[in-house]
């Protein structure tokens, strides 16, 4: 097994360990902050709230959107909400790279092919080919801009990195094991 594949294989196993049934407001300590958009879906009740406001099929709409989720991340800002912030931070970068792959892929199907049964709820090609990439959408690759520049505003928040290291410092990481 290649290296890369031992410190995912570690990674998900721990990942896997997180109790999704957790209110991670009531008990962010138990908050992995994970890979990339890890957990985005599942981290209760941040999603519950954020995901209602999560659009980006035209740029108006990603626009209202990203300002509503980056607004609600200064939110949680206020209230010294590390988990808060952090689900916003993911949601605005799902609104990129999801943007982003429907600029590419006309109706955002990223590999040709279902998802063998032993591997659903993983990313990845899982042996599958990837179809040719179709002319860029110009309308999605705007609204991937838009995301992405509220993506970058949070994720580069002076407080969000310093919350982050102390989040990291405080709990058992996946991503601190590596």
């Amino acid at each position: 097994m290649h290296h890369d594949q031992v410190i995912y294989t570690i990674f998900q196993m721990k990942y896997d360990e997180i109790e999704w049934t957790t209110d991670f407001r009531e008990h962010p300590e138990k908050y992995q902050i994970g890979r990339g958009e890890l957990g985005v879906l599942s981290a209760e009740p941040y999603k519950s709230e954020i995901l209602p406001h999560w659009k980006f099929a035209t740029p108006d709409k990603a626009t209202i959107s990203a300002d509503k989720i980056l607004e609600m991340f200064y939110e949680y800002k206020k209230q010294n909400d590390f988990v808060g912030m952090d689900v916003a931070r993911k949601f605005l970068q799902m609104g990129y790279t999801r943007s982003r792959r429907y600029a590419n892929h006309k109706g955002g199907k990223k590999y040709d092919g279902p998802v063998p049964a032993d591997k659903k709820g993983q990313s990845g090609a899982h042996g599958r080919p990837e179809p040719p990439r179709t002319p860029e959408d110009p309308i999605k690759a705007e609204s991937a801009r838009i995301f992405y520049e509220r993506y970058e505003t949070a994720k580069n928040d002076n407080d969000y990195q310093a919350m982050a290291l102390q989040h990291k410092a405080n709990t058992t990481s996946p991503s601190n094991d590596q």
